[in-house]
């Protein structure tokens, strides 16, 4: 092992393997703090240039380029309510509003030192557990992917700031859209109106740039001509606060952390859904919640811990078994493929100065998150010295461009138009819309995941608690949602 430890080594403190690591770095830094371009856009356009190089630098290029992207999707959202990867979509309101009390700098610190620990933590598990907690990821099956995605649909209730009412109206229409294309158990188009483009389903990406950046432009375009700005111009002191910060919310660190690992250690499930899971339970289990949605740091603190994980975490099934965490993982496994190494148990003995060259790539890719991402955020604060009437017709080209490029048509574009109205319209009527892109998200995995068992079990209901971990999940979201009930009908019953 130490043999193979110190090839690892060598073979990632090159010269050449050192310098692709830093221009993807700069590489992630850019795609992700655009609006409308993801990490997993970042994966997919280095794919061709990895074909000309060795395993190692290629590895490091899709690593390095994935962490730095999920980090720098905090930057427009603090500064301009617009997520630039899903994965900080669910505390973008969270995190705008902050920045609107004055607080941008506290903010970004927070983002970019707790994404740094947050990843340190997903590498250490992935490199201390990968095989146990892979081993936990094989045995979910449609079952426990079904009563996952309930308790995941739980978070509406905790995300949402105001009227329940409205928070689960949103999630709804999120779930009402996410039935639009073809059925996943029967073949046939739904709700697609004999449209070709509404078979594939309404894509995640292009929706979710319509209801945060979109509707957020065209407030903008409202007080174009108004004076003042949205939040600060100047970012100083990125590191003051932050002591007191980790000193209060370490708890919160630590738990997003854990979340984000084994959410992203689920096949399917990724830095998003730990995002909004985690974001959730801070709010749960927070002794302020009632300050959660007016700029509170403590969900940014826990959610952006857990994104950040989930992507080391997502690794444990990829290398393990050959079962992609996340789209960015089955990409990975394609150049894995691609480069001779086939994933799976047996690429521990056959190529285990590769598997540790990753592991010290992850570390060096976290570490160096800390100055480019000063960097970056000392960068970006130009953005807000741009006019408003310059700014918003370049961050709506970067939408359209996102958007058109995740349906490879303009079907992607009229995506991100309807939900940029219907994001807006929902906004002025006191509707979040956090619980809508809630809804999308989770929606196919539960309608998925219920007709396969069903099909499974011939119809018996009981089988979803028969298997161990199902029947644990089941208990737990059924308890949660008897709670919630509960509490609902307290004050209605004392008023009687």
């Amino acid at each position: 092992m130490s043999s193979a430890i110190l090839a690892a080594f060598g073979l990632v403190f090159d010269p050449y393997v050192l310098t692709v690591i830093l221009l993807s770095a700069i590489f992630g830094l850019f795609v992700g703090a655009m609006p409308g371009l993801t990490a997993t856009m970042a994966t997919a356009l280095l794919v061709p240039v990895t074909f000309f190089m060795s395993p190692v630098p290629a590895l490091g290029a899709i690593v390095t380029a994935t962490a730095m992207a999920i980090f720098a999707g905090d930057i427009p959202a603090a500064m301009l309510r617009m997520p630039g990867t899903p994965a900080s979509a669910a505390y973008t309101d969270e995190s705008y509003a902050m920045s609107r009390k004055g607080q941008l700098e506290l903010n970004l610190g927070v983002n970019l030192v707790f994404s740094v620990l947050g990843g340190l933590i997903g590498v250490l598990v992935l490199i201390l557990a990968a095989p146990s907690l892979a081993e936990l990821a094989i045995n979910f099956s449609s079952f426990e992917y079904f009563w996952l995605a309930c308790l995941g649909l739980t978070c509406a209730i905790f995300i949402s700031t105001g009227d329940p009412v409205k928070g689960f109206l949103s999630l709804f229409v999120g779930l009402a859209i996410g039935c639009i294309g073809i059925d996943p158990a029967a073949g046939y188009p739904r709700f697609t109106f004999g449209n070709v483009d509404l078979m594939s389903g309404i894509n995640f990406i292009p929706t979710m740039i319509g209801v945060f950046a979109v509707s957020e432009l065209m407030r903008g375009v409202m007080t174009v001509d108004q004076a003042g700005r949205p939040v600060q111009e100047k970012v100083g002191a990125l590191f003051r606060g932050l002591g007191e910060v980790t000193r209060k919310y370490w708890t919160n660190f630590l738990r997003g952390s854990a979340v984000g690992t084994l959410i992203g250690a689920l096949p399917g499930a990724g830095a998003d859904i730990a995002a909004w899971v985690s974001y959730a339970m801070a709010k749960r289990f927070s002794k302020e919640p009632e300050k959660f949605g007016t700029g509170h740091i403590e969900g940014i603190v826990e959610s952006t811990s857990a994104n950040n994980s989930a992507i080391g975490g997502a690794w444990i099934p990829a290398l393990v078994f050959g079962i992609p965490g996340d789209s960015i993982t089955a990409i990975v496994i394609g150049v894995l493929y691609m480069k001779g190494m086939n994933p799976g148990p047996t690429v521990f003995l056959e190529n285990p100065q590769l598997i540790y060259a990753v592991f010290i790539i992850f570390i060096l890719a976290n570490l160096l998150m800390l100055p480019l991402g000063y960097a970056a955020i000392r960068g970006a604060r130009h953005l807000l010295a741009i006019p408003k009437n310059v700014l918003l017709p370049i961050i709506l080209l970067f939408c359209v461009v996102g958007s058109f490029a995740m349906t490879n048509s303009p079907y992607g574009i009229v995506l991100m138009l309807i939900f940029g109205v219907v994001g807006w319209l929902m906004e002025e009527n006191g509707i979040p819309v956090a619980p809508l892109i809630l809804g999308l998200v989770l929606g196919e995995l539960l309608e998925h995941s219920f007709m396969t068992s069903m099909i499974k079990s011939d119809g018996e209901f009981l089988v979803f608690f028969q298997r161990p971990i199902a029947g644990l999940l089941g208990a737990l979201t059924l308890t949660t949602w008897g709670l919630m009930l509960w509490r609902g009908l307290r004050p209605a019953r004392a008023a009687i």
